[in-house]
Formats: C-alpha cells, sequence, structure tokens
C-alpha cells in the first residue's frame, strides 16, 4: 500500500512539474516592459526597437504591440526572426515630424521619400493582428484642393515616410493587419522572396498622391490573398527600380481574390521597368470606383511576359488630370519614358543616358472579365513589335457616361511627346501592336450616348488583328 501511495505522489509531482515549470527562454516581448508609454504623444521609438533587438538575438520570439494603446514612434528596423504582432485595438502611429525621417526608401535617391517600418537583409519576419498601422499622412500634406492634397515643396530631399520597407528579405508573412494613411508607397517590397500577404486591409486617404498599397520590386514568389486596398495612387504595383537593379527580376506572382479601390490605376505592371516581369497571375478580383483598372505601363527597357487577369469585375470613371489614366478599364502599352527634369529624372534612364527605350510587352491574356466604364480598352506601343500577342476572350464591356469630364481621349503619361490620345471613344482602340485576338468579346453603350461615341473597334498599324463573334 505504501508502495502505490508513493508511485502515485511521485507521478503527481512529476505532472505538476510539467505543467507549471517556465519556459527557459523568453519569446513574448511586450513592448510596454521595454517602456513603451501608448499615449500617442511620447515618442516610443526606442522601446519597440530595444524589444526587436532582444527578440531577434535570444533567437526569435513575438513582439506584441498591446492592445488598447496608440504607440507613437519615430522610424524602427526590424529583425529576423521577429512577429511584430498588433492585438486588437492597437495602433502604431508615425510621428509627424518631418526631422526624424532620415533614411531613403531609394538609397541615394532621396526625391521620393523616407522609411518608417524596415527591414534589410533578414529572414523569417511576420506582421500579424488585427491592430492598425497608421502612416498619419495627412499631417505630411499641404493644402486640401478639391481632387487631391498639395504636395510640400521639397529641396534636396523629401521627408514623406513608406509605412513599410523590406529590402532582400527572405521568407515574409504579413497577415490580418490594417494599415491607413500612408503619405507615400504602404507596403514595398525590394529584392524579396517567399513572402505571403493575407487579408490585410489598406485605407489610404484617396487624395494623397504616391500613395501606393503593395508595390513588388525585384521581388519572386510572392502571393496576396483576401486583401482590400484603398489609394490614392496604384492599389498593387509590379517594378524593377533602377536603384535596386542588382535583385534582378520580379517573377512568379499570384494575386487573388482582393478588392481595390484607385484614383490612379488599381492594378499596374511598371511604370518603372529596368528588368523582366515575368509569370505573373491575377485572378478573382475586384475594381471599382477607379481613374484605371488593369493597366500595363512600360516605359523603361524592361519586359513584360507571361501575364493572365482572369475572373474579374472592373468599375471605372473619370477623374482629373492629376491622375494618370482616363478611364481605361484595361490598358497595355509600352512607349519610351518623357524625357523629364523633375526632382528625380536622373533616377529614371540608364547610367550616363538622357533618354530611354521601351521593351517589349508580350504574351498577355484577359480571360472573363466585365468592365463599366466612360471609357474604352486601350492598347499601343512605339513600333507594332513592342506590344505583342495580346488575348482577349469574353469580356464584356458597358461603355457608360457618368461623370462631368469630358470625353474622348486616352492617357499615354509618362511619354515623348502628347500625353494624350484626343479621339472617339471605342470599345476598343488600337494603336500600333500586332498579333492582337479577341474572341466573344462584347461591346455596348449604357443609356447615355455622348457625341464622341464611336463603335466597337478602332485599329492603326495593328498587324494581325483577329476577331471572333
Amino acid at each position: 500500500m505504501k508502495v502505490k501511495v508513493f508511485f502515485i505522489a511521485l507521478c503527481s509531482i512529476f505532472l505538476l512539474g510539467a505543467c507549471t515549470s517556465p519556459r527557459t527562454e523568453k519569446t513574448i516581448y511586450n513592448i510596454m516592459d521595454y517602456g513603451a508609454k501608448g499615449d500617442g504623444k511620447t515618442d516610443d521609438a526606442v522601446a519597440i526597437q530595444t524589444a526587436i533587438n532582444e527578440c531577434s538575438q535570444s533567437g526569435g520570439g513575438t513582439v506584441v504591440v498591446p492592445a488598447g494603446h496608440t504607440f507613437m514612434c519615430s522610424p524602427f528596423e526590424l529583425a529576423s526572426f521577429v512577429e511584430l504582432h498588433l492585438e486588437p485595438n492597437s495602433r502604431l502611429l508615425a510621428n509627424p515630424d518631418e526631422v526624424v525621417y532620415t533614411q531613403s526608401a531609394f538609397r541615394e535617391n532621396r526625391g521620393e521619400g523616407m522609411m518608417w517600418i524596415y527591414g534589410k537583409d533578414i529572414k523569417q519576419v511576420s506582421i500579424t493582428g488585427t491592430g492598425t498601422i497608421d502612416g498619419n499622412g495627412v499631417a505630411f500634406m499641404g493644402k486640401e484642393l478639391e481632387d487631391s492634397y498639395e504636395l510640400k515643396p521639397i529641396t534636396d530631399f523629401d521627408p514623406r515616410p513608406h509605412v513599410l520597407t523590406l529590402i532582400n528579405v527572405e521568407k515574409t508573412v504579413i497577415r490580418d493587419i490594417t494599415i491607413r494613411n500612408s503619405a507615400y508607397w504602404t507596403v514595398h517590397l525590394i529584392g524579396c522572396n517567399d513572402v505571403s500577404i493575407d487579408g490585410i486591409s489598406i485605407l489610404n486617404d484617396l487624395k494623397i498622391r504616391n500613395g501606393d498599397g503593395i508595390d513588388i520590386d525585384h521581388s519572386k514568389n510572392v502571393r496576396i490573398s483576401n486583401c482590400h486596398i484603398e489609394s490614392g495612387d496604384d492599389c498593387i504595383c509590379l517594378k524593377n527600380r533602377r536603384e535596386f537593379e542588382e535583385y534582378g527580376s520580379c517573377e512568379d506572382i499570384v494575386v487573388t481574390n482582393c478588392t481595390m479601390v484607385s484614383r490612379s490605376c488599381a492594378i499596374k505592371i511598371g511604370s518603372e521597368n529596368m528588368d523582366k516581369i515575368n509569370n505573373v497571375l491575377f485572378n478573382n478580383c475586384i475594381i471599382k470606383d477607379s481613374n484605371r483598372g488593369i493597366g500595363i505601363q512600360n516605359r523603361d527597357e524592361g519586359t513584360v511576359t507571361n501575364v493572365i487577369f482572369s475572373n474579374m469585375i472592373i468599375d471605372c470613371k473619370f477623374f482629373s488630370d492629376v491622375w494618370w489614366g482616363k478611364a481605361e478599364p484595361i490598358y497595355v502599352t509600352s512607349y519610351p519614358r518623357a524625357i523629364g527634369n523633375h526632382k528625380d529624372a536622373g533616377w529614371r534612364f540608364p547610367k550616363g543616358a538622357t533618354e530611354g527605350r521601351c521593351g517589349e510587352v508580350s504574351n498577355i491574356y484577359f480571360t472573363n472579365i466585365k468592365c463599366i466604364s466612360e471609357n474604352g480598352v486601350f492598347v499601343g506601343g512605339d513600333t507594332p513589335e513592342k506590344v505583342n500577342n495580346i488575348y482577349f476572350k469574353d469580356i464584356n464591356l458597358l461603355l457608360h457616361k457618368r461623370t462631368a469630364y469630358e470625353g474622348g481621349v486616352y492617357d499615354k503619361r509618362p511619354c515623348n511627346g502628347e500625353g494624350f490620345i484626343h479621339d472617339k471613344t471605342y470599345g476598343f482602340y488600337m494603336d500600333t501592336a500586332s498579333d492582337i485576338r479577341l474572341d466573344d468579346c462584347i461591346v455596348t453603350w449604357g443609356d447615355i450616348r455622348p457625341e464622341h461615341a464611336a463603335e466597337g473597334i478602332k485599329q492603326i498599324n495593328v498587324r494581325n488583328l483577329k476577331i471572333n463573334n
């Protein structure tokens, strides 16, 4: 009997120890334990950075932004093996003081904004939770205009912060968070590999120019799904910027089940592309209340190949000339970049060049897309060979006039020469391209048919156009 009691007691002690013994290594790092105040006024950047550094140096874990607080902060840097987790009703708020933003988002090119939250040359980084990251965008704007904010004059650099910049990161997860009010680009992926962005909301002020949603730059194996994006500029944009040319092509990108609103172009490929953009799939997306729906805007020597857009609804209308685009629901172009004298013109062309050239856009597929817009599809290139093998199948386009802006215009900006084409509104306007095929496409006009309304298709210098049904 004594042996049995002893055995039971021994087992109880063992089980109790297994349940109550502390973990040997810390894995949760609450930023308030490192001095963050969370009062919305104190700059909590040092506390946040200390928590991130300790977490990474200890082998990894979760840095927690606790619920019920606003943590105003200056720039801070992410680190390997760290999950930055924003609890419900938590907020990171960008410091409104322009002086604290000193690291350029584009290296030596300081004319296009600074970094706020950033990470470079790291791996296994996550940003998760249902809290909010707030870029405090209006604090960096000039006066409010009718359809935009006036941009403040800049000298040697633009202090507006990009919300999140990731450079050369291996394995990234961004999930469930809300990002609001970016003063410049919101999520910028540069030279990253293996990225999953799922279920996030980006809610930027639609009057803020340059307020891109997600920019995929020289990155590979990126999956974006189940997101809602509202942005004054492009919602999702694929590109290859010249400042980061060592990271090579932008390839193997999948975007599914997303909804988007933009004053510029909801889905854009280009306009900065000095390398190759290849193997891209957009599927099951809705674009609404936007200036331009899908835009391939090649303006540099890079190429765009093997891109599929399928099962989409696109709703476009005119906005002012502040925003590029003239309500083209689908736009496929390749033109040499405009020769400019603006603040960053020296970064737009190859080193030593004063003008550029445009690369080929080919093997682009549009399938099962319903469009409602004040303007038609536009396809055009510098020469017929520059835009080739473009396929349209089951495109249903309703041309429906609903704003007071004048129609009969297509937007080629930024390009050499005249930036606009003034002509009647066609369902498909094709100016200099080759090997175009339309299968089972429908163009109809709504109840209001303006004077500039024309028939279904106009072609100028198009080689091998095939139309079926």
